[in-house]
């Protein structure tokens, strides 16, 4: 279910919900049906208006649909509101979706405890009428205070093991910060991008290990860090977790410590989907957020991924409309990013190794010039030259 509001056109929203429904799909769910209304603001009871959540209920009744999912981070009177109304469909809205896909994917002490703190600070203010009780193993005896009821009990367990929570996640990161300190004065890489832009894939072309990838939204969530050596030059690349539109807020707060790899690259190589129609929105949104990690001013390279997909809609002659970008084919596309000086770019396929001897060229470029100001007499460093190994 989207909202088209004064905000955001139709077609944006469309674009929200195909992505709402990738995640969907990750979640191990499948779309049936979407809805979409244009509302000045969303409606403070059910975010829609009652005429519409009364046409989704009787679709959801004759589909007999199980899960309803919001493209927007409901309130917990919306979320209590709309529950009253579909009493046997779980309604989740897009926080929800992906704390259930994060905690899915998360598989190392440190993720998970990451995401259990997420979802209990998510959980908090929306716990009326959820009389789950969640991990209380001891008796009633003196486990409440004078008057104390027993949703302030269960808000009072979530405090508490919220609290624990932050204490681990202090020693995690404390062991974390050591370990980065080990690691010497090496050069750091940081891959960052969109979820789902093929940083894994580049990480295991680089380094030549095993990350895991897929084709689907945060199959990354552990940053993993490799040493890699480009013919004589050493350096450390760092896969991070990729960043989406709209990402929770409790997530960014949670993730922060795995971040610390980006706050700390010396190189970010900021990797983009260019067969992705919306790539440029994409672009802007992990600016953005890089620039909140004050790490926008580092050293960047761009690389353009999965050429191998690119398509686009060819113009007819006698067509007047204003060419978009759309309508611009991978050579037009590549003129014009790389006529913009103020990055290295360049385009490859990580799937079918196209262009990567020169993205390695790039890469040790930008690499030499910070090793050779950090070992000034360090004399072994010399001109690049791709081995075919």
């Amino acid at each position: 279910m989207g909202l088209v509001t004064p905000g955001q056109n139709r077609q944006k929203v469309e674009e929200y919900l195909n992505e709402l429904a990738f995640l969907v799909e990750t979640a191990g769910g499948v779309e049936i049906q979407r809805f979409v209304q244009s509302l000045p603001m969303a409606d403070s009871r059910f975010f829609v208006g009652s005429g519409k959540l009364m046409e989704i209920k009787e679709y959801v009744t004759a589909a007999e649909a199980d899960i309803l999912v919001f493209d927007d981070e409901l309130t917990p009177s919306q979320l209590r509101n709309i529950e009253r109304e579909f009493k046997k469909v779980k309604v989740l809205d897009r926080t929800n979706l992906i704390l259930d896909i994060f905690a899915s994917r998360a598989r190392t002490a440190h993720a998970k405890v990451q995401v259990e703190l997420a979802q209990y600070q998510y959980l908090l203010p929306r716990l009326t009428r959820m009389w789950t009780h969640l991990e209380r193993q001891r008796g009633g005896i003196g486990m409440r205070g004078p008057g104390e009821t027993e949703i302030e009990t269960d808000r009072r367990i979530i405090r508490d093991r919220i609290a624990l929570l932050k204490k681990k996640l202090e020693s995690i990161d404390k062991q974390k910060a050591t370990q980065r300190k080990n690691r010497g004065k090496l050069v750091r890489v940081a891959l960052v991008g969109y979820t789902n832009v093929g940083k894994s894939t580049i990480m295991n072309m680089l380094s030549k290990s095993e990350v895991f990838a897929e084709n689907k939204l945060f199959a990354t969530l552990d940053t993993t860090v490799r040493k890699v050596v480009v013919h004589n030059l050493p350096f450390l690349v760092a896969d991070t977790v990729g960043f989406i539109r709209k990402l929770p807020h409790h997530l960014v707060e949670s993730f922060k410590s795995t971040l610390d790899e980006v706050r700390e690259a010396d190189v970010l190589v900021h990797v983009v989907d260019i067969s992705h129609p919306e790539f440029e929105d994409q672009i802007e949104i992990v600016n953005r957020t890089l620039s909140e990690l004050t790490s926008l001013e580092k050293p960047m390279i761009m690389v353009f991924n999965k050429i191998d997909n690119y398509s686009f809609v060819e113009k007819d002659d006698d067509d007047l409309t204003p060419a978009t970008r759309r309508n611009l084919s991978l050579d037009e596309l590549m003129k014009t990013w790389l006529a913009k000086e103020n990055q290295p770019c360049i385009f490859i396929s990580a799937k079918e190794k196209t262009n990567l001897t020169e993205f390695r060229q790039l890469l040790y470029d930008q690499i030499k010039t910070i090793h050779a100001q950090r070992f000034p007499y360090n004399d072994f460093l010399f001109d690049f030259q791709e081995d075919n190994s």
